[in-house]
């Protein structure tokens, strides 16, 4: 099936047949790549899509600790009441 690309506002698109969109699951928000000099249309993944295992993973090779070290134990200073004028 072709189509053309088209002028939209400043920049370029084109219009996705709705035969070809019927054959897909494609709706809202889609990721476009470039692959061997074609454009790829896929679903976008969701927000934060793979984080729980990035941090188990983490967990797992000892990454997730913090990078100033230990937690300094509070000074005096930090645990004072202040009275803000």
């Amino acid at each position: 099936m072709r189509t053309r690309i088209v002028k939209i506002g400043n920049s370029q698109g084109i219009r996705i047949p709705k035969a070809l969109l019927a054959q897909t699951d494609l709706h809202g928000e889609v990721e476009i790549s470039v692959r061997h000099g074609s454009l790829v249309i896929s679903a976008a993944a969701p927000a934060r899509s793979g984080w729980d295992d990035a941090f188990r993973q983490m967990a797992v090779c000892g990454d997730d600790r913090l990078l100033d070290g230990d937690v300094p134990s509070p000074e005096s200073f930090d645990t004072r009441d202040w009275e803000w004028k």
